[in-house]
């Protein structure tokens, strides 16, 4: 069956794009970015492009910083949490799944801010010609997903809640750059991925959506620290601060969608209307919530399953990976995200 490629430099943008929630790979490095503020006092701060310190801009909250935040930006969540475990970075954002590797790898690292969304942009994607119309029928298929990423889970969960376990099909491990590029030639029959990447593919009309990981899987991401960085005094008020100006900034992107589309666009170079529909399944969606008891459970399970198929080497007690400091008066994990409202 021969299927019709997509322009290359359509899909540029994305190569650069290896977002937070993605898995391990080769090609992952960090680069040193920007320091904002000013002080005596550095937060080491890791980021994707696109990401934190994208949002915090765009929303006017890097003003005003009585210290500085010194930026490294990464290619995915694993070597993100790395850098972490290495002390290398003090705090930085990554989605549901890396944590629970990082923590099956006994990391020196500590989730210490959630915020619950939509599971939405979370999808398995095949191709517009596919005659695929349900995830039973993934059965002997082939499956691109990063290893270690939160489509790395929502693959086996959906394979779970269609009777299929994860041996029934073939999946290859591949990052989204590579991974786009099999699904775009025909050579993988589908793909597990996450937004931005599922909104391009539909923008383009490059590939439809077979299933989501909506009611599938917890719509969770995390900011992570260092264990030595909580333990400063300095370090962990500047940790709170920075915490609560995330907060505010993604309630900015709730109130002002299509300004912040238009920043992450210019910053990434995903065209507009993929990253505003991006923004309007996924980001929007994300309510800040309380690192609690429900959260951990919800993680746990996610750790258990990769026990389960051996691809974390050892039992993981993920409620020792976690801090509850900064819960203030946050709602509990399991508050429902934001519903977008158009303008």
């Amino acid at each position: 069956m021969r299927r019709r490629l997509v322009p290359a430099a359509l899909f540029v943008p994305l190569a650069l794009l290896l977002s937070a929630c993605g898995g391990n790979s080769a090609a992952d490095t960090s680069t040193g970015g920007r320091t904002d503020g000013q002080g005596s006092l550095t937060l080491d701060v890791g980021d994707q492009k696109g990401g934190s310190e994208a949002i915090l801009r765009a929303a006017g909250e890097l003003k005003n910083l009585d210290y500085k935040i010194k930026w490294s930006t990464f290619t995915s969540g694993p070597p993100l949490l790395e850098a972490v475990n290495a002390k290398a970075v003090d705090i930085g954002g990554v989605g549901n799944t890396p944590p629970v590797f990082a923590a099956g790898a006994n990391s020196k690292i500590t989730v210490v801010a959630a915020w619950h969304g939509t599971s939405k942009g979370d999808a398995i994607l095949v191709p517009n010609d596919s005659k695929l119309t349900k995830p039973a029928q993934l059965k002997g298929k082939s499956i691109a997903v990063a290893q270690g990423s939160s489509a790395h889970y929502q693959l086996v969960a959906n394979l779970e809640a269609a009777g299929l376990t994860f041996s029934d099909v073939k999946v290859k491990y591949l990052q989204p750059a590579d991974a786009l590029a099999a699904f775009t030639s025909g050579k993988v029959d589908a793909w597990a991925v996450w937004d931005p990447y599922t909104s391009q593919v539909l923008q383009a009309k490059q590939g439809r959506l077979l299933t989501t990981g909506q009611g599938i899987t917890n719509g969770l991401t995390f900011q992570v620290a260092a264990p030595d960085a909580l333990n400063d005094k300095k370090k962990s008020a500047a940790i709170k601060d920075y915490l609560e100006r995330l907060r505010r900034a993604y309630a900015w992107v709730y109130d002002h969608p299509a300004d912040w589309a238009r920043v992450w666009s210019k910053d990434t170079g995903l065209p507009y209307e993929a990253a505003l529909a991006s923004v309007k399944r996924t980001q929007s969606s994300r309510v800040p919530v309380a690192v609690d008891k429900p959260l951990i459970a919800s993680e746990q399970e996610i750790a258990d399953a990769f026990t389960s198929l051996k691809l974390i080497p050892r039992k993981v007690d993920f409620g020792k990976f976690v801090d509850t400091r900064y819960n203030g008066d946050l709602p509990p994990s399991t508050t429902k995200p934001r519903v977008f409202k158009e303008s």
